[in-house]
């Protein structure tokens, strides 16, 4: 799914309630406030969801594809999600069901 994608299928749940750029502009600031809360070194925890934090990756030897060349790649941070266990259910749910025939899935959020 993409960014427009989400926003889309937003608008189209709460219809009569926000217009879409209500929610383009709800997406956007909420990405706009992790991107900094993360920039920042902060973690970001939604329960039921996951958490987003930073990861350090060393610095290491890398190649250039093309030349076969030996590069130094230097340090750098990296975000990571770390999905939470309604989260994982839910999606390990949803893949069962499909390999079994069946394509519905629950709202988030309601019930287990």
């Amino acid at each position: 799914m993409t960014r427009s994608e989400l926003i889309e299928q937003m608008a189209v749940r709460h219809k009569g309630l926000l217009t879409v750029d209500d929610v383009e502009m709800a997406v956007k600031n909420i990405i706009d406030q992790m991107s900094i809360a993360l920039a920042r070194g902060g973690r970001i925890e939604i329960r039921g969801f996951g958490s987003f934090s930073l990861h350090y990756r060393p610095p290491r030897m890398g190649r250039n594809p093309k030349t076969g060349e030996s590069v130094s790649l230097a340090g750098k941070y990296a975000p990571h999600f770390k999905p939470g266990k309604r989260l994982r259910d839910r999606v390990n749910d949803a893949r069962q069901r499909d390999m079994a025939g069946s394509h519905y899935t629950r709202p988030f959020g309601s019930g287990q």
